[in-house]
């Protein structure tokens, strides 16, 4: 195993402790990340140690385990952000926001919420201004609840224990319990929905986007002022956005 470890290039072997991570769909032990890579035992918790401490990796409360931390979930937001298939990807949203005729968005994980990656708006003068870059909540945004609803045991614990279950709009759950039967309406819908949660007069509705492995890596949404389009005929638009959706896995995963 030393041996192995030896051949990999010092520069890279923080990098491959990451991919390990991302690959795996869970947290692991340092001895498991050695096991995977092919490093030494000592030299696997001390780059594992410095990651941590840089804000990388957190572990686990209740078992130490790592898992990838906000600067790892923000670098891996803005290589997506950066690839070259940016164009391509805007251009399917465009479609998606044209078809609908209200302004759509690509939403991903962030450090305390979901962050706005990319956005198409509508061309009526009354809209929401969400501009790429601004976060927001968890609990009461179709994308977030969207994102909330893939996460299950542990990991949602973990998630609704650290964030505040703060009121926004006039129809948002403040209390756990009814977050999570609002939860398992999305799961079992294949679709999350904001009847005016977020802001009052706004709906939204919001549908996964997948890896080949089926995990949830960002939310593809619309929202319109409630006076233009209501909560019934918003529905009608969730199999545009499904269909833009798959347009976007194909090209962020696909062989093209």
């Amino acid at each position: 195993m030393t041996e192995d470890g030896e051949r990999i290039p010092t520069n890279l072997r923080a990098l491959l402790i990451l991919e390990t991570l991302a690959a795996a769909g869970r947290a692991m032990n340092p001895t498991e990340i050695g096991a995977e890579i092919g490093l030494p035992k000592p030299t696997v918790h001390r780059l594992c140690a410095t990651l941590e401490a840089e804000g990388f990796l957190q572990r686990e409360p209740h078992d130490g385990r790592l898992r990838p931390a906000g600067r790892a979930k923000r670098l891996a937001a803005g290589l997506q952000v950066a690839a070259r298939l940016d164009l391509a990807r805007h251009l399917v949203l465009k479609s998606v926001a044209e078809r609908i005729g209200e302004t759509c968005n690509l939403v991903g994980v962030g450090v305390a919420g979901m962050v706005y990656l990319d956005r198409v708006d509508t061309l009526w003068p009354l809209r929401y201004q969400l501009p790429i870059g601004t976060e927001v909540p968890f609990h009461c945004t179709a994308s977030g609840k969207m994102f909330l609803s893939t996460l299950s045991g542990r990991d949602l614990d973990a998630v609704l224990a650290s964030v505040e279950l703060t009121r926004e709009g006039p129809n948002c759950a403040t209390d756990d319990g009814e977050l999570r039967v609002r939860l398992g309406q999305v799961r079992e819908a294949g679709h999350s929905v904001d009847d005016q949660e977020f802001m009052a007069g706004m709906i939204a509705y919001a549908v996964p986007v997948r890896d080949p492995a089926g995990r949830f890596i960002a939310a593809l949404a619309f929202h319109a002022p409630m006076q233009r389009v209501g909560l019934e005929a918003g529905r009608a638009h969730v199999p545009v956005l499904e269909q833009g959706a798959r347009r976007l896995e194909a090209l962020l995963f696909g062989e093209a």
